[in-house]
Parts: structure tokens; C-alpha cells; sequence
């Protein structure tokens, strides 16, 4: 049997736990099937958990993270394990959210990325926290995150 570009996997088709910490989760990437051609690749996690670094209590996101790829795309199944380590973490909104970027960028090298973390509110006000690599590539078609200003958020 010939050696594919995604025999180092170790999560996905396997059984997998959630990491303990966002730092302990392990990101995976496979090469970029068209590294030839710009196209935008979007996860959306709109049930994304962490916790508040003083209170403990929970909050909640919906999470939109746009790319474009580079060499390599992020493998799905370690992205939403990575995701889901937040559950127990506790860190601002925006660490999360520029965090999650941020790891990103080290990790899948894209040639560029925005996420848009739409925070529910805690204490009456909705925090919504963005960051991006820089402009976006001319040309692309990039649609709008799709996600309402607070009105419930539903």
C-alpha cells in the first residue's frame, strides 16, 4: 500500500479525546489539494464554549473562522477537538478569539485568515471580537459571516 499525504493523522477515523487545555490540543493539517488557486474555506462553530478567567462561569460564541489556504489545510476533526478544549478554559473573549487565530496562522501557514467570535452577552452587553491576517486577496469571493448583530443571536 503506497503512503498518502494524510498517513500522519492521528485523529481522524480514530478515537479521540478532548484535550485538557487549548496549549495540550494537537491541530492537524493535510497539503492544500489546489495550493495553485485562491478559494476560501469556512468553519463555522456557532455552539463554541470557554469559561470567564474570574467567575468561571461559562460563555458562549459563535465562532466564524474564514481562510484562505496556503500549504496546507487544517484537518477538520482536529479543529473541532481544539475547539472544544475551551470548555474548561478560562480566558477572555478575546484571547479566545485572537488566540484561536493566531494558533491557526502558526499552525496551517494561510495565506489568509479572519475570524469573527460573536460573543453572547454576560451582564447585558454582547462582545464581538475580530481579527485578520491583513486585506484580504483581491479577486476572492468572500461572504459575509453571515451572523446578526445581538437580537438573541437567533
Amino acid at each position: 500500500m503506497s503512503e498518502t499525504p494524510y498517513g500522519g493523522l492521528t485523529q481522524l477515523g480514530r478515537p479521540a479525546s478532548i484535550a485538557a487545555s487549548p496549549d495540550e490540543a494537537v491541530i492537524e493539517k493535510v497539503p492544500n489539494p489546489e495550493p495553485d488557486h485562491a478559494y476560501v474555506v469556512r468553519f463555522a462553530a456557532p455552539e463554541f464554549t470557554s469559561l470567564c478567567p474570574l467567575t468561571g462561569q461559562p460563555d458562549f460564541a459563535h465562532l466564524v473562522i474564514d481562510y484562505v489556504p496556503g500549504p496546507y489545510l487544517v484537518e477538520s476533526k482536529s479543529l473541532k477537538l481544539y475547539l472544544a478544549s475551551f470548555r474548561n478554559h478560562g480566558a477572555f473573549h478575546e484571547a479566545c478569539t485572537v488566540g484561536i487565530a493566531r494558533r491557526l496562522v502558526g499552525e496551517i501557514q494561510p495565506a489568509w485568515l479572519r475570524i469573527g467570535g460573536y460573543w453572547y452577552p454576560r451582564g447585558g452587553i454582547p462582545i464581538d471580537v475580530f481579527y485578520q491576517t491583513g486585506p484580504a486577496p483581491h479577486g476572492l469571493f468572500l461572504p459575509d459571516q453571515g451572523v446578526p448583530p445581538y437580537r438573541g443571536r437567533g
